[in-house]
């Protein structure tokens, strides 16, 4: 079934008056705020973020952060509560609110300024900083001073990062050095109190442990040897009452006595004691003896001789107490090597941890000082504004023209919002009247067919009386309501103090700041 297209104008045009009402009260209120609303003053200032002046492969500024990391740092830094306050307070910003609070102070100064960041990585860096005002000149005056401060924060920011990570590795290499030092010195006293047993002379102690081994057992077979001389000759004397001595430690008197004694010796093997030889020898032996004797006397002056036995073992005696003395050195030697030999595996792997700390210690104090090298350099890069920085593309300048509010667009909101909210509202009372207002109705409610239908006719005085009404409420609504706006923003609070007041007290005034950020 489609609608009665004639009917619902014809109940459009008898609630028409409602939606005039409706339709001008808003508008009206619109087109009031629209034109008293302060004027605002927006000046913007253009920054560019420059790309290093000296390629990253050839020296590289120590500062990593991204663009868009060090621009939000910036913002918020400049944006803190003290500096908002010292702001405020530099340029008289609230001299017409000198009853404001800090708190407010703060909040509305960080609602005016705009720092627009880029958005695209691949596009210019560009910067917009703005800030809004009543006034032109302190809107420009303000907005160069935050773009002042912008710069000089980047600057700070930068030298600040490049100098304390200077600093950093300055105090990593100096820490690393005094390790190394008391590493070195924890090497060189462990050499020194195991001098004897460390792994580098392990090889030359081993062959000197061989060759010892070797020279004590060549000692053991001198003096069994020496023994085995001892020995012959003990029982030789005891069975000859002689020794044989050496022909070059004899006189020639001493070899003919010793020759005589050999002769006189073999004689008696094969002759008796009586026969002629013998006795010839034996009388030419003791004339030789005499002689001797007499020599020897003359010799030791006046002492008595040691015989050629007693020589002879004073000195196989006087050989073996030096061989022994001479074993026992090298005894006490293997043992010495012996024990440093078994110590050398401990004090080997004890050595080698020293070693690998020290290595290790060198191997970060190498790295640390190439790192201190490049953050010397990055420093440098800073402290000449040779990397990454900030420039002015165009400082702010005072504005000609308001550029808030938009009051035509608030006028033509408030004219379109006015014929919206009339129509809802002609349509809301219709929908909620359930009265019979044609025949059509008596029909389908009642199942009623009428003859005719007789409207209802009001009296000149009640068509009067109404028409008086419905102007009057027109009249209230186009005049009453701009010029009661009006002496509310001239007398109590301006328009756009009682506007944010009540969007504060309904806990709109983040919402719309959210969406005025968002565009």
């Amino acid at each position: 079934m489609l609608p009665d297209f004639k009917f619902m104008f014809s109940l459009f045009l008898r609630r028409l008056h409602y939606f005039l009402i409706v339709a001008l009260a808003v508008a009206a209120v619109g087109l009031t705020v629209a034109y008293t609303l302060p004027p605002s003053y927006s000046a913007r200032a253009t920054l560019l973020v420059e790309s290093p002046q000296i390629p990253d492969d050839m020296a590289e500024s120590t500062v990593r952060a991204g663009t868009d990391e060090v621009l939000q740092i910036i913002a918020q830094r400049i944006q803190t509560r003290a500096k908002m306050l010292e702001m405020a307070r530099e340029f008289d910003v609230y001299s017409d609110r000198p009853n404001i609070s800090a708190d407010d102070i703060v909040n509305d100064m960080r609602s005016r300024i705009g720092i627009d960041l880029p958005r695209r990585r691949d596009a210019a860096s560009f910067v917009y900083v703005s800030f809004r005002s009543d006034s032109g000149r302190m809107s420009a005056e303000v907005t160069n001073e935050l773009v002042t401060r912008i710069l000089d924060e980047n600057r700070r920011l930068r030298t600040s990062v490049t100098g304390q990570t200077l600093e950093f590795f300055k105090q990593e290499v100096a820490r690393l050095d005094r390790e190394m030092s008391v590493q070195g010195a924890k090497i060189l006293e462990f050499k020194r109190n195991n001098q004897g047993a460390l792994p580098d002379s392990l090889d030359f102690r081993r062959s000197r442990q061989a060759s010892v081994q070797e020279r004590v057992l060549q000692m053991e077979r001198e003096l069994s040897a020496l023994r085995d001389r001892r020995a012959r000759l003990t029982d030789l004397y005891e069975r000859t009452g002689e020794v044989v001595t050496d022909a070059e430690d004899l006189t020639p008197e001493e070899s003919r006595l010793q020759e005589l004694r050999n002769q006189l010796a073999s004689a008696l093997v094969l002759y008796s004691d009586q026969n002629p030889r013998v006795k010839a020898l034996r009388a030419q032996a003791e004339a030789a003896e005499k002689i001797v004797m007499e020599q020897r006397r003359r010799k030791g002056e006046g002492t008595e001789a040691l015989s050629a036995y007693e020589i002879q073992l004073a000195d196989l005696d006087a050989q073996m107490e030096y061989i022994l003395e001479e074993k026992a050195s090298l005894v006490e030697e293997l043992t010495a090597l012996e024990k440093s030999i078994d110590e050398t595996p401990e004090n080997a792997i004890a050595l080698g941890t020293l070693e690998r700390d020290y290595e290790n210690l060198q191997v970060q104090y190498q790295q640390a000082t190439r790192d201190l090298a490049a953050a010397r350099t990055g420093d440098q890069i800073e402290a000449q504004s040779r990397g990454q920085r900030i420039a002015v593309v165009e400082q702010a300048t005072v504005p000609r023209a308001p550029t808030s509010p938009p009051r035509k667009k608030i006028a033509a909101a408030g004219v379109a919002g006015g014929i919206g909210l009339g129509a809802a509202f002609v349509v809301l009372i219709e929908m909620l009247n359930r009265s019979i207002r044609r025949p059509a109705d008596l029909t389908n409610r009642l199942g009623i067919t009428p003859f005719v239908s007789i409207p209802y006719i009001r009296t000149r005085r009640q068509a009067l009386t109404r028409r008086s009404i419905i102007i009057t409420a027109l009249i209230f609504v186009t005049v009453g309501i701009p010029v009661g706006l009006y002496l509310v923003h001239l007398l109590y609070l301006p328009m756009d103090l009682l506007i944010e007041k009540g969007l504060e007290k309904t806990g709109l005034s983040d919402i719309v700041e959210q969406i005025r950020s968002a565009f």
